[in-house]
């Protein structure tokens, strides 16, 4: 029995607990994704380095507070800087829209001449990145490190393997279902979501019926940002923060958006959890987990491993190309790119 308990720590400490922080993560970055795409009618391939953007400005004030000795432990004293980074991220989001987007969209120009524009606006958020703040990876966490530690669950337990919840994969979980339930509660509840939802689904009807599409935009702009910023600090927290890490995460994170239902909030939160799940649970060495269920003959001398995680980004290239390939709609049938 102890083998079997042993065997389920390992597998929880080492695939569940750090696929679901990591799927709260893509699922916050996919939300910002689909409402851009179901209000503007684009792929917005610049909300990688928005996220990047955002967590730096995050890391700065958090900086400042560290020195002036201002912090909130056990928790990390980027949540206090978090609504610096989140009014940015608004900041920038807006300005690109009005200075790039909003010209394209007076044209009425399809939607590849917007994705090409959100590539210029990546790079430009890219560069502005690297030149501010460097190229390597920054610290900035502090606080409490753990919630669980392995010392300690090993004693409560007695058990030979050992749990470790870190405090940013807690904090993960816990902010996602706040912003998450806020999101909801203000497209479901708030006049502003309501049109948001309207616009989305018919735009033709929802201008005929007195929805302003500038308002629109504005929200869809301030909920993006915020997200992207929430998103971007809580990754960097639990990984770390490296310019280039952020525009890699657009792949996992379109992958999310596509594969519950482009449009589909619901759809993005499911698509997060999915990527998530499957780049852990692939590139995990299953080695240890089968010695503790199976007799130590029966077990291969190799690491039983699917994939290296030098390919955890490949299979969220293969699951967007079979989703786009047999249910273009995703899980929950959202719009087509």
């Amino acid at each position: 029995m102890d083998d079997i308990l042993n065997a389920i720590v390992l597998l929880t400490n080492f695939v569940i607990v750090p696929a679901l922080a990591y799927g709260a993560q893509l699922a916050l970055g996919a939300l910002g994704v689909t409402i851009i795409f179901g209000i503007l009618r684009f792929a917005n391939f610049a909300h990688g380095d928005l996220m990047a953007f955002a967590t730096m400005v995050v890391i700065l004030v958090t900086w400042v507070l560290q020195d002036a000795g201002i912090g909130i432990a056990p928790l990390p004293t980027a949540l206090i800087a978090l609504p610096v980074g989140i009014l940015a991220a608004i900041a920038i989001s807006l300005f690109t829209d009005r200075c790039v987007y909003r010209f394209y969209r007076q044209k009425k120009s399809a939607p590849v001449i917007f994705v090409i524009a959100s590539i210029g606006v990546m790079f430009m958020m890219n560069g502005i990145v690297r030149v501010i703040i460097g190229p390597d990876d920054q610290s900035f966490g502090d606080g409490a490190r753990f919630l669980i530690q392995v010392t300690q669950f090993r004693e409560w337990t007695g058990l030979k393997e050992g749990l470790a919840i870190k405090m940013s994969q807690a904090l993960t979980l816990g902010v996602a279902v706040i912003a998450v339930a806020a999101l909801f509660w203000f497209m479901q509840r708030t006049r502003a979501g309501k049109a948001m939802r309207a616009y989305s689904d018919n735009e033709d009807l929802a201008l005929l019926s007195g929805v302003n599409p500038d308002r629109v935009v504005f929200y869809a702009w301030v909920i993006a940002a915020t997200l992207a910023t929430i998103a971007g600090t809580l990754y960097g927290l639990d990984k770390s923060f490296k310019p280039f890490t952020y525009f890699q995460l657009l792949l996992p994170i379109f992958a999310a958006a596509i594969v519950g239902g482009i449009g589909q909030p619901l759809g993005a939160i499911v698509g997060g959890f999915i990527v998530a799940f499957s780049e852990v649970t692939i590139t995990y060495a299953y080695r240890k987990f089968l010695l503790y269920l199976l007799p130590a003959e029966w077990v291969p001398d190799g690491l039983v491993q699917f994939l290296s995680t030098d390919y955890k980004f490949a299979i969220s290239f293969v699951i967007l190309v079979v989703v786009l390939l047999v249910r273009p709609t995703g899980v929950f049938r959202g719009k087509v790119i």
